[in-house]
């Protein structure tokens, strides 16, 4: 059996499915992350079918190694990315074949479900809380919120203790049952994030995530000694070696992989490390659903995975799934797909039929005095 075709699909909102048949009508499904460099990841990911056609798909551990290691220049976010849709396709198609799901060749379960939180936006208090409550009665025990605006290199009281209050009165209408993430998104310099982290101790929050971008990561030891508050990062970070750092230098509590920039199979491989420093993790997620099933596939095997993203903002998967149930919540809890490979049921014409339709784009942002500012 050899691999025959590799394909790639720009679909609505914001997705891109990855295609993998060998020669014998075995296929596979995978999924990118492409805000903003739609055509660099689709381009990244046919130099890369170059690496692995006429191959053996079962060799997946191999092929992963010559998609690496197969350019003098390597690693970097697109190139990882387009990788791990390959690899994600490459590891359906093995299910399928031998009629099993994914978690069966990492070890089998070790658990029922995992735990979802979801997230809610707005800028006003009012919108925050009714987004909260709704996801409270659909079960969920966690939400996460972003920072609504970005902040300067300094800020005045005025700006920082808006969102203060946001999260004291998010809190105060939630009560101690329900986890509260932030999330800094990089949005935050380190002076006003050290700033808001303090002001937010007494809200009990579960983390504050990406509190510094990952190029500052080296900062946060520095930044956030002495404050009782957990910090996650990982969303961006491509593979074990750039987690190898934040994870023995202490830089962090939660390590957040994404399976379609790691790739499910070296997701498992950073959470094992990060479970050896007693770190846990919540695998990133607002993709679509190959990521999640992927995701989820890889979460029933580990025991240090205690949350999973799970971003009903932008989730219309009926359309490209025939088993949409499969990645449905029940009661905040996602349980396992079971069928093979992923466990989920891509409807290939409707994915057809959908490419090239317009896509969602990351914003722009930019500071009052117009220099630019992290979405």
């Amino acid at each position: 059996m050899k691999i025959a075709r590799v394909e790639s699909f720009l679909v609505p909102p914001r997705w891109c499915f990855v295609r993998v048949e060998s020669q014998d009508d075995w296929v596979g499904w995978g999924e990118a992350i492409i805000p903003k460099r739609a055509r660099a990841v689709t381009g990244a990911i046919a130099d890369l079918a170059e690496n692995i056609l006429g191959r053996d798909p079962d060799r997946i551990e191999d092929l992963v190694l010559r998609m690496r290691a197969g350019g003098f220049f390597r690693r970097g976010p697109v190139l990882a990315t387009a990788m791990a849709a390959i690899e994600q396709a490459l590891w359906d198609l093995k299910g399928h074949r031998y009629g099993l799901p994914v978690f069966q060749f990492l070890g089998g379960r070790v658990r029922d479900h995992v735990n979802a939180y979801s997230g809610i936006g707005g800028d006003d208090l009012k919108t925050m809380i009714a987004q909260a409550e709704s996801r409270v009665q659909q079960g969920f025990c966690g939400v996460k919120l972003g920072v609504p605006e970005s902040f300067h290199y300094l800020e005045v009281p005025e700006r920082t203790d808006r969102f203060i209050q946001l999260i004291a009165g998010l809190r105060q209408a939630l009560g101690p049952t329900i986890a509260i993430a932030v999330d800094f998104h990089g949005r935050v310099h380190r002076a006003v994030a050290r700033k808001l982290a303090h002001a937010l101790v007494p809200y009990d929050l579960l983390w504050i995530e990406e509190a510094l971008l990952p190029e500052h990561d080296d900062l946060q030891p520095s930044v956030f000694d002495g404050i009782p508050i957990n910090l996650a990062t990982g969303e961006r970070l491509v593979d074990r070696w750039a987690f190898k750092h934040v994870l023995e230098e202490r830089r962090v509590d939660i390590v957040q992989p994404d399976a379609s920039i790691t790739g499910l199979f070296e997701l498992e491989k950073i959470a094992r490390m990060a479970e050896a420093y007693d770190v846990t993790v919540a695998p990133h997620c607002p993709n679509g659903p190959l990521c999640l099933a992927a995701t989820l596939q890889v979460d029933a095997v580990l025991g240090n995975v205690v949350w999973q993203e799970y971003n009903l903002g932008i989730r219309d998967f009926s359309q490209y799934l025939e088993n949409p149930e499969a990645l449905l919540t029940d009661q905040g809890r996602l349980h396992t797909p079971t069928g093979p490979g992923l466990g989920i049921t891509i409807n290939e014409a409707a994915v057809r039929q959908a490419a090239n339709g317009p896509l969602v784009k990351d914003p722009d942002w930019q500071h009052g005095d117009g220099t630019y500012a992290e979405w």
